[in-house]
């Protein structure tokens, strides 16, 4: 799978879908369908709902070709920007519609819930868009408890790179709670 997609291939792509080519769409498809799967999972917790989610988006994206802007990032940062976006409307208006019934709780707690689905998907997000070497550092360090010793250790290189490498990986992941809302100038609605 290309997670680093050259900014030539987004292009073209973008021209394929504009002209309305089938198999541009099933490309795509192919290539992102999974992270869009995963990231309204993520959020909504319902494999249905993320579903959903996932035909509404390349939905958009078919519909829309011309509201990707290479020049404001990757085709897969806009498109899971999409369906960030689009999930957590979704969860606003379960979780809103589930507290007008039951008349327990507040806003204050809905909209608490929504930013947690929100950082939380972000997060898994900025993971899988890491460069494999942060990537395969973070694992080590977070998820098999390895020091930046054991990890430099696992991963062929110095001390000094494995502690550069979590460092920058922790950078980047300190931005899924207090950073910008997505990608700059993807301000559009679906």
């Amino acid at each position: 799978m290309a997670k680093d997609t050259p900014p030539r291939w987004d292009r073209r792509m973008q021209q394929r879908l504009a002209r309305g080519e089938a198999a541009a769409l099933g490309e795509l498809y192919d290539r992102y369908a999974s992270l869009v799967h995963n990231l309204a999972h993520r959020v909504l917790d319902d494999d249905d709902a993320a579903d959903r989610i996932t035909r509404e988006v390349f939905g958009y994206v078919w519909e829309n070709p011309d509201a990707y802007d290479p020049k404001q990032g990757n085709l897969r940062a806009w498109v899971a920007y999409l369906t960030r976006r689009q999930a957590v409307q979704r969860l606003r208006q379960v979780e809103a519609a589930a507290l007008a019934e039951s008349g327990e709780g507040s806003a204050e707690e809905l909209e608490q819930k929504v930013l947690r689905a929100s950082a939380a998907a972000r997060a898994d997000y900025i993971v899988t868009s890491m460069p494999a070497p942060l990537r395969a550092a973070l694992d080590l360090a977070y998820r098999r408890r390895r020091d930046y010793r054991q990890t430099a250790a696992d991963l062929g290189v110095t001390e000094e790179e494995a502690r550069r490498r979590l460092r920058l990986g922790l950078q980047l992941l300190s931005t899924a709670n207090g950073g910008p809302p997505g990608p700059p100038g993807y301000g559009r609605a679906l």
